[in-house]
Parts: C-alpha cells; structure tokens; sequence
C-alpha cells in the first residue's frame, strides 16, 4: 500500500467515523426513520448517477433488474436496518460508543459465515472473537454506569447498546448473504442497487413520522454530511480501494473507523470519554483483528516457536 492509497484508507476512516456524528446531530431534529431515508436517498441518487455515467443506461438498467432481489435483501440487511438502529441507538449513546460498537461487525461476519457458509475458524480466531465479545460487554457496562450518573435509566443504556449490536449483526448477515448471491456483480451496482432499494423500504415511514416541528439548519448540514460525504464519495472510494489494494487491505479501514468516531464526538460534542471505554475499544479491535485472520498468530507465540525452532 503506497502512501496514497494509505492517505485514502485514512480518509474513508475519517468519513465513516463521521457518519456516527453527524448521526448524533441529526436524529433529535428529524427522528430515526427520516433522518435515514434521506441519507440513503441521496446516497442512493448519488451512486446512480456515477453508475449511469460509467456505463450504458440500457446494461445498468439490465445489471439492477437481474439482480433486484438480492439487492432489495442487502438493501435492508446492510442499510435500512442498521441505519435506523444506529439512529435510534445515538438518541442515547454517544457518536464515539456507536463507532466502537460497529467495529463488531467483522466479529459478526466471522460467526455468520462459520455457521451459515461452514468456513473453518481456527482456534487463534475463537480466541479472537472471545476477547472481541468480551470487550463488547465491558464496553456496555462502561455505558450503563456512564449513564446512570447522567440519570438515564440502566435499561434505556442497554436496549441503546442492544439495538447498535443488533445493527453490527446485520452487517455479518449481509456480508454472508452478500457472499453468496452478489458474488461476481460489480461492486458499484450493488452499491448503487441497495442504496435505492433502502430509500425505497424507508420513504414510507420517513413520510409517516416526519417532523412536524421545523428542521435546524445543523440537522440539514447533518443530513447532507450523511447523504453526500458518508455514502456517496465514501462508498467509491471503498471500492477504488478494493480495486487498488484488494478486500483484504481495504477492510482494515475497520480498525481505525472507531478512532475517528470518538475523535468527532470528543472534538465537535464535548463527549467524554472514559478509560473504560478505551480498554473495551482495544479489546474489540484485537479481537476482531485475530478473528477476521488479520492478525496470523499471538507475537509471544510468535517468539517461543522462533527460539524453539532456533534450539533444533
């Protein structure tokens, strides 16, 4: 990976990490559901035009009804859902504590695909979604105590950090179903096909529980921030960087999300952020790091094989 391409993978950290924040800013004002409509809408108009402009209307067209539903299956699997229940998650949880929790996805992914697609999981990767998953319970413990010295319910915290699992989860479920019935269509359809397929299951309820008190200037810049930045630009360039330097090191960008999305909300909110939270971030991302197979053995193992194969 050059310096570019490793300026790139940092950029689209940055702009995911983002998302969680501009999430923050603008769920208050327009509620969950149309608050995600509008992202996936103008991501949605966004990724097409890109789509229609980089091939004939008639093959994209084509790509998108052969294919219509699967996508409308990812579409909801991997942004209607988890969108709105990160929404819904952030009315309580800080931008910082939902960016750690979506860096469970890969931890997800690897038990969806062990049990649904039977690929094989070391024992180095249990141990990896072990630590992983016992990060996630500090991490909610941490938010529970949090915030119940803010007065808000320890039961609210939980559902909160509930739903935002739940969301991650999602992800796994669509990265498998994705695996199996997508493989081999262009990126950019798929991205461009669930975005639209996504505004499409949400525009009603977007219509039904839209605000009926007017929209703060920042909720819209919010909105535009999700829409434009987050999901259109953010999404072509995950997939330059999948063309560039291959899935495997484009994925990485999954560790270095959670630290941008406690950075925006430490930095533009005032969030705090406790020591407890850093150990659980760092427990999540180890864990994830030895259960996708990032990370190949322990460096303490590492070690003890290189001086027992040095004594023979």
């Amino acid at each position: 990976m050059n310096p570019i391409e490793l300026a790139q993978l940092v950029f689209l950290a940055a702009l995911w990490g983002g998302s969680f924040l501009f999430i923050r800013v603008g769920v208050t004002d327009f509620g969950v559901a149309p608050l995600m409509a509008l992202r996936v809408g103008i991501g949605a108009l966004f990724l097409l035009l890109v789509l229609f402009s980089r091939r004939p209307a008639r093959e994209a067209l084509g790509a998108l009804r052969e294919r219509a539903w699967p996508l409308f299956v990812v579409g909801i699997l991997n942004s209607a859902a988890p969108f709105c229940l990160f929404a819904w998650a952030e009315l309580t949880l800080s931008a910082g504590v939902t960016s750690v929790i979506n860096a469970t996805t890969p931890l997800w992914g690897a038990v969806v695909a062990y049990v649904w697609l039977k690929d094989r999981l070391s024992g180095l990767r249990v141990v990896g979604l072990a630590i992983g998953f016992a990060g996630v319970l500090a991490l909610v413990w941490d938010q529970i105590a949090t915030h119940a010295g803010d007065g808000v319910s320890s039961t609210s915290a939980a559902l909160a950090a509930l739903a935002a699992l739940v969301a991650a989860a999602l992800y796994g479920v669509a990265a498998s179903y994705t695996k199996r019935h997508l493989t081999g269509v262009d990126p950019l359809t798929v991205a461009a096909g669930t975005m639209t397929s996504a505004s499409v299951v949400l525009a009603p309820f977007a219509v039904a529980t839209w605000p009926a008190a007017t929209v703060s200037l920042n909720a819209w810049g919010a909105v535009l921030g999700l829409g434009v930045a987050c999901t259109g630009v953010a999404y072509l360039l995950f997939f330059r960087l999948i063309a560039s330097v291959g899935p495997a090191r484009a994925i990485t960008v999954t560790f270095v999300i959670p630290m941008f999305g406690i950075l925006w909300g430490a930095l533009f909110l005032g969030e705090r952020v406790s020591m407890g939270m850093v150990e659980a971030c760092a427990a999540i991302l180890l864990g994830t790091a030895l259960a996708t197979g990032f990370v190949k053995r322990l460096p303490g193992i590492a070690a003890r094989r290189s001086g027992a194969g040095a004594e023979r």
